[in-house]
């Protein structure tokens, strides 16, 4: 999910544990915690892409890291604030539940999370939220807004935070029925199309869980399409994307493909540039047109970078499309959420 998010729900968790016992400490580590997995980032620059894929969502959203992460933060914080006459076990406690917390609900997004890295660099995906939706953060925020203007002991400072998170936790939940209901009308409309499909993937699209979208594999292509909880009937139409999976079939196994391999679980399709530059497009992150417009670019693309020599993929750099979120796509995008428009 983004920083915001994650910042909230570790202030609140924070808050729900120790928020009785030191007041305003537990938000603010609450939220320092809430952000620390995702300083993993911090690394890019003094590693390759190759790398860096890897090694996001890894061993600091691991089980092994809370173990280890709950241990350590719980032990600092324990000496820090003595004078609050709290046990070490529940500094230790709160510490494990925050960075726990931030991994699961990641893992609810469609990114992947590493959750049994060292032992398996399995990337857990439930798939059920976009990376920012505001149902989710809005009651955390609200509830963590009361809190802090209340004192310690105030009854209403700890229903408030608790409301919040019961709220917000509730609205998650909710993504399960969605995303299986939005996969049930999907699987009918391939069906419908007559598209045989292997598998599929489904997501949410930006900022909303009523607009889902499916990616069908076929032996040679993928099919996309879309479905809202408003539509009347399963979608009724698909877009074809070509595999290509060919333009690297003759090219040297290496790590950056297999790499990028594992990452995108499959689901990406190959270009080639006029020039034989090769990109690969992982199809799970949508379009730079919300996958409505006419000739939206994937948002995740990586060009390939290849020794001249033996023409063996060495690396690869993420091109970042352009966004397209002018007002007539947004009017659009919002026609289709509301089921206006079955394509």
């Amino acid at each position: 999910m983004d920083s915001l998010t994650q910042l909230a729900l570790g202030a609140a968790v924070g808050e729900a544990t120790l928020g009785r016992r030191v007041g305003d400490k537990a938000i603010y580590w609450g939220a320092a915690l809430g952000t620390v997995p995702d300083l993993d980032i911090v690394l890019n620059p003094f590693i390759s892409n190759v790398t860096a894929l890897g090694i996001h969502r890894g061993f600091t959203h691991s089980i092994t890291f809370w173990v280890v992460g709950a241990l350590l933060f719980g032990t600092l914080m324990h000496r820090l604030h003595r004078k609050d006459a709290v046990p070490w076990a529940q500094w230790t406690l709160m510490a494990g539940l925050v960075l726990s917390t931030h991994a699961v609900l990641d893992a609810f997004t469609t990114y992947g999370t590493q959750l049994f890295y060292p032992f398996s660099n399995y990337p857990v995906v439930f798939g059920t939220i976009f990376i920012i939706d505001p149902l989710y953060t809005v009651p955390l925020l609200a509830g963590l807004f009361v809190a802090w203007r209340r004192a310690p002991t105030d009854r209403l400072r700890y229903w408030a935070n608790v409301a919040g998170l019961a709220l917000s936790t509730l609205y998650l939940m909710l993504t399960i029925p969605s995303k299986l209901l939005a996969e049930q009308n999907l699987r009918e409309g391939f069906e419908n199309a007559g598209i045989e499909v292997e598998r599929t993937f489904t997501r949410p699209t930006a900022f909303n869980n009523i607009l889902w979208q499916a990616i069908g594999e076929t032996d040679d292509a993928f099919y996309v399409g879309s479905y809202s909880h408003f539509d009347t009937t399963p979608p009724v139409s698909f877009e074809r994307i070509p595999k290509r999976h060919d333009l690297l079939s003759d090219l040297p196994d290496s790590r950056a493909l297999e790499r990028l391999r594992w990452f995108s679980r499959g689901y990406y399709s190959v270009s080639e540039g006029s020039d034989g530059t090769l990109y690969v497009h992982d199809l799970r992150f949508g379009r730079s047109d919300m996958g409505i417009g006419p000739d939206g670019e994937p948002i995740f693309t990586f060009r390939l970078e290849r020794d001249p020599a033996t023409g063996r993929v060495v690396g690869f750099e993420k091109e970042r499309p352009d966004m397209q979120a002018d007002t007539e796509l947004l009017a659009r995008f919002w026609e289709r959420i509301l089921g206006r428009s079955n394509v």
